[in-house]
């Protein structure tokens, strides 16, 4: 079914597109005028008291929310809108993605030798109805040296994402063992991702 249909994806990321993709979703890119960081509709930023699985939740229904506001604002034909938040956390602490690459290098060296989850959670919205589903995963780095994470930090791979790394790239060498989703780590849980688009395609057949 997800072939047949077509959706807008809010998102930039290259490596969400890419995975839509792979499983032959149909999409088209919703680009946001500005960025989501000046958003008022984006409100990244972690809420007093709110757990990591709140936060990426929240995040996710937000972006899925903003890009049917710029549907229907720009008046572009009808089609739900998929949107995904991912972040890192260790024993309740949000790893979001690093302000510099100093910030960068202390989140990596906190990862250094111990386990840490990885929250995805995907959001579609179409007309009214607005669903949400998280994936979770164990990640479990080897020990890092002084080394490690200085080349790390140098090369840039990890300026924009969550908790300083992206499995896809040169931390594949850090990750000692892996639970869950490969592609929730990476940012977009594809099992999740298709359950969630039949659900919202049964749905709307059995409202015709």
């Amino acid at each position: 079914m997800q072939a047949e249909r077509s959706i807008y994806l809010a998102s930039r990321s290259p490596r969400r597109r890419e995975l839509l993709a792979q499983i032959g979703v149909r999409f088209q890119v919703l680009a946001f005028r500005n960025i989501p960081e000046t958003d008022p509709g984006l409100d990244e930023s972690v809420h007093a008291g709110e757990t990591p699985r709140l936060y990426v939740e929240r995040v996710a229904r937000a972006k899925a929310q903003a890009g049917w506001q710029r549907v229907e604002q720009r008046n572009l034909p009808r089609a739900a809108v998929l949107a995904a938040d991912t972040t890192v956390a260790v024993d309740e602490q949000i790893f979001g993605k690093p302000a510099d690459r100093r910030a960068a290098a202390t989140m990596l060296a906190a990862l250094s030798g111990r386990r840490h989850q990885v929250l995805s959670a995907v959001a579609l919205r179409y007309e009214s109805q607005l669903e949400c589903t998280l994936s979770i995963s164990e990640v479990e780095f080897r020990v890092l040296c002084a080394d490690d994470v200085r080349h790390y930090v140098a090369t840039g791979e990890g300026d924009d994402k969550a908790g300083a790394y992206a499995i896809q790239g040169r931390a594949a060498q850090f990750i000692a063992a892996l639970q869950g989703s490969y592609s929730g780590v990476m940012g977009l849980p594809l099992y999740e991702t298709a359950q969630l688009l039949e659900r919202m395609g049964a749905q709307q057949e059995r409202r015709r």
